[in-house]
């Protein structure tokens, strides 16, 4: 018998040496001594296992069986052929086994970065549906800005990252969970709390405004926006901060439409309706290019699409 596998020496290994279920039949069958009990506890049929047999005697180009109504015996080289197949079916579950610990491990935990409105005002609820699905992954979530959040993502600091820039920042991949509008608010007392007519945009750049940082999502849509900002007239690294800085009358502010129900219903801030110009932007989920989230960060990701 000749194996066509000799007629290619350049072929690589995976052509030439059978495959792991056709090994784990022939150990089978020299343990029971029968094709037809080793074909029922590997899980295939009589004739798929006699299949499979003979395919591997073309492969090898060796008889490995001989078959006789009194059952399957091992041919003198089936005998070493199935010496050497048990060392591979144990090195394979050897390398199963590193591979679940792998996969256990990173399971184990979940590192998520999230610019401040995100981690704030979405992500807990995402946290929680998480833990039902997952009771055993901890998960540390590390808020900024979402220039820092490509920053942690692209060091590997962080597994998952949310922003709310304007566009994706160099090196990662993202896809958009969410849009979001931003408001302009100012205290009950402020003058622009009794206008009548919307304020135009020139005059919203013009204003000195409390503001996020630089690299916040929330300062490049606007700073886009408006083709510009007045010099600040105090400058936060919080959504929180600056809310209470413009419900305490500092000044007027622009923030995020999720981070404004409570204020906004209980009348602490009014909203200021614009003339000219749209505020709006798109959250998206983040991750390192050409590196899907897997584990528990694909599972994250799957919670927000209903966001």
């Amino acid at each position: 018998m000749s194996s066509g596998a000799e007629d290619r020496p350049g072929a690589g290994i995976a052509h030439r040496v059978p495959d792991l279920g056709a090994l784990e039949l022939l150990l089978a069958v020299a343990r029971l001594g029968s094709l037809g009990r080793a074909a029922r506890e590997v899980g295939i049929t009589q004739p798929a296992a006699s299949s499979r047999i003979r395919s591997m005697e073309r492969l090898l180009g060796v008889a490995l069986v001989d078959r006789s109504p009194r059952g399957s015996r091992l041919t003198r080289e089936g005998a070493l052929v199935t010496d050497w197949a048990r060392r591979v079916v144990d090195a394979a579950e050897a390398f199963d086994a590193g591979a679940q610990a792998l996969r256990d491990r990173r399971d184990s935990r979940l590192r998520v970065a999230a610019s401040m409105t995100i981690a704030e005002y979405l992500l807990p609820g995402w946290l929680i549906a998480l833990r039902a699905q997952r009771p055993d992954t901890a998960v540390s979530l590390l808020a900024g800005n979402s220039a820092g959040v490509a920053e942690r993502l692209l060091t590997g600091e962080a597994d998952l990252g949310f922003v709310e820039g304007l566009s994706v920042p160099s090196g990662l991949d993202a896809t958009v969970i969410a849009h979001d509008r931003l408001i302009v608010v100012t205290a009950p007392g402020h003058p622009w709390a009794r206008r009548r007519e919307p304020l135009a945009a020139a005059e919203l750049a013009a204003t000195p405004l409390i503001l996020r940082e630089e690299g916040s999502g929330t300062r490049q849509v606007l700073d886009s926006a408006l083709g510009g900002l007045a010099r600040p007239l105090i400058e936060l690294s919080s959504t929180t901060a600056v809310k209470a800085s413009a419900v305490s009358g500092a000044g007027p502010a622009v923030l995020s439409e999720l981070a404004l129900g409570e204020e906004l219903s209980a009348h602490r801030l009014v909203g200021i309706p614009l003339a000219d110009v749209r505020l709006t932007r798109a959250l998206r989920a983040v991750w390192p290019t050409g590196h899907r989230p897997t584990g528990p960060a694909r599972d994250l990701l799957s919670l927000t699409r209903g966001a």
